[in-house]
């Protein structure tokens, strides 16, 4: 399984055998070459295209208050999250399908 990780994570590929999979590290802090700095930004967006994905989705999931500050105990969390994406999805259906919400 290959997990897409932030810049915070850096280094943390090594140590997982690869599976983390962070953003390229910056080899030149000052004054890099024209071609370093093309490699780099190309590298730097398909890493975070990839991710965009999640982090919509993780975002889209905060906005509801039950995960936003969730006070309840951990072991009920997996279940709050399933409940509210399938919430989610069903909404989202029913916009696409032309269906108003009421």
């Amino acid at each position: 399984m290959e997990i897409l990780a932030d810049a915070g994570y850096q280094g943390l590929g090594a140590q997982t055998g690869g599976r983390v999979v962070t953003p390229p590290h910056r080899k030149f802090k000052k004054n890099p070459p024209d071609w370093y700095e093309e490699i780099y930004e190309r590298q730097r967006k398909a890493h975070s295209s990839r991710r965009i994905r999640v982090e919509h989705g993780i975002a889209h999931l905060k906005n509801w208050r039950a995960l936003a500050r969730h006070h309840g105990r951990r072991e009920h969390l997996s279940d709050t999250i399933q409940a509210v994406a399938s919430l989610l999805s069903h909404q989202q259906t029913d916009t696409r399908g032309g269906r108003q919400r009421q």
